[in-house]
């Protein structure tokens, strides 16, 4: 679905500045408690700022089916991604069967590696999760892996924190049925080494491109859409 997003701009300026550097997705974040949460006024005016051709992505965390859906109609999302726990014993809980609640929406699925779990282990949970959204009857268009958390992290903190994956740990970890991406902790200086070790076609950053929370430095941004651009382009 995209090969560089950028996730959790917060104003109409930072959406365009993002397109323009040239990344292919943006994320509106929209989960409650993250320093780059969106209300629905600020939503339309950084949604308003994206040029056709950029996927707008909304970010959310055990939300209803009937809440993505409307704020994907007003705010003309062109994904919606699920970044709420695996694990319906920790909360917010994103279910398997909430792909097929979505009318069509195409969803993007984070996941977390399992570090206590060595080898294709380390995305057992994530491959139940899937086969469990098929068997409902529709499954994720993408998958972003992003660094682990606890069971009582909070909804604000479940990503944009710039804690890493362990891109070897999950270079070993396998394939999932569908594109991947990489997120957690990523940022212009290391994120070419990220692709390179994962063999991963997508990125994903939030915090790594950041001058404060929720606000984002435009050298930043550029150098790391360059230096994935630039890294992607090797790894063909």
């Amino acid at each position: 679905m995209f090969h560089v997003k950028i996730c959790g701009v917060t104003t109409a300026a930072d959406a365009a500045m993002v397109a323009a550097a040239g990344a292919d997705a943006i994320g509106l974040n929209f989960v409650a408690g993250s320093p780059r949460q969106l209300d629905l006024a600020r939503g339309r005016l950084v949604a308003a700022a994206i040029p056709a051709g950029i996927l707008k992505v909304g970010v959310f965390a055990g939300t209803s089916a009937a809440d993505m859906l409307r704020l994907a109609r007003e705010l003309r999302l062109d994904a919606v991604q699920f970044h709420g726990h695996l694990d319906a014993d920790r909360e917010p809980f994103d279910p398997p069967g909430r792909c097929g609640e979505l009318d069509g929406v195409p969803v993007i699925r984070a996941v977390r590696l399992d570090r206590s779990r060595p080898g294709s282990a380390g995305l057992a949970s994530a491959r139940e999760w899937i086969a469990a959204a098929a068997a409902a009857g529709a499954v994720p268009a993408m998958v972003i892996v992003d660094a682990a958390v606890t069971g009582n992290t909070s909804p604000g903190q479940l990503g944009g924190t710039g804690a890493l994956v362990d891109w070897e740990a999950l270079a070993g970890a396998g394939s999932l049925p569908m594109p991947m991406a990489i997120a957690g902790g990523l940022t212009p200086g290391n994120v070419a080494e990220a692709i390179r070790m994962t063999g991963l076609r997508a990125v994903d950053t939030a915090s790594g491109v950041e001058a404060a929370p929720g606000r984002k430095d435009p050298r930043k941004v550029s150098d790391f859409v360059t230096a994935a651009r630039r890294a992607l382009e090797a790894s063909r």
